[in-house]
């Protein structure tokens, strides 16, 4: 089958085909489209989540500098209504592929695993005091945020690593208000990372 041939404005003759170099820039051009969007979509999906925690991290800093003694009780309605609040995005923003399920319960075995490794090395192998402990939370969520950056784009590493940053220095240079650091540094990092994630 030949190339069909047609005139352009100046009445010169040219095939309607275009060569391999040109298919393949525009594959490479629609492909980077895709990427973006994907990106863009995870973005959204993570700006909402660390919204959510941030507000729910925030308020249960505030009990535990307020309120020491109701700090056990806070964290465990943190830590119940975050996860359930990512559940509930997941089933509201289900993949938008065929094959995609509206809800992975890998996705529950993420976070039972998550709480279990972390209740293991605070509780069993350490036994870790309520500074320790708002030390290490922060730093080990932070972890998985950081390494799941390394795919998914820059943004979930820089606020790994700078929650991180400020975690540390403020265990290491404030004193009974760590708490009330902790607060603004995680629940306001978080707050402040996912409302950013939105306008990437």
């Amino acid at each position: 089958m030949s190339p069909s041939v047609i005139r352009d404005s100046a009445g010169t003759e040219r095939d309607d085909m275009i060569d391999s170099k040109e298919a393949s820039a525009a594959l490479a051009d629609i492909d980077d489209i895709v990427q973006r969007v994907k990106q863009s979509q995870l973005y959204e999906l993570a700006s909402y989540a660390a919204v959510w925690w941030g507000v729910l991290v925030l308020a249960g800093n505030l009990v535990t500098w307020l309120w020491p003694v109701y700090a056990v009780y806070a964290w465990v309605a943190v830590d119940v209504l975050g996860v359930g609040g990512l559940v509930a995005l997941r089933l509201l923003n289900p993949p938008h592929h065929p094959r995609g399920a509206a809800f992975d319960i890998r996705l529950l075995l993420v976070f039972v695993l998550f709480f279990a490794f972390g209740y293991l090395c605070t509780n069993v192998i350490g036994h870790f005091g309520p500074r320790q402990l708002g030390a290490f939370w922060p730093l080990y969520f932070m972890l998985f945020y950081t390494l799941a950056g390394l795919w998914f784009g820059y943004a979930f590493v820089a606020i790994g690593l700078g929650i991180s940053a400020l975690t540390l220095i403020g265990f290491v240079f404030i004193g009974e208000a760590f708490p009330l650091w902790m607060a603004f540094v995680n629940g306001g990092g978080l707050i402040l990372g996912g409302l950013w994630m939105r306008r990437i």
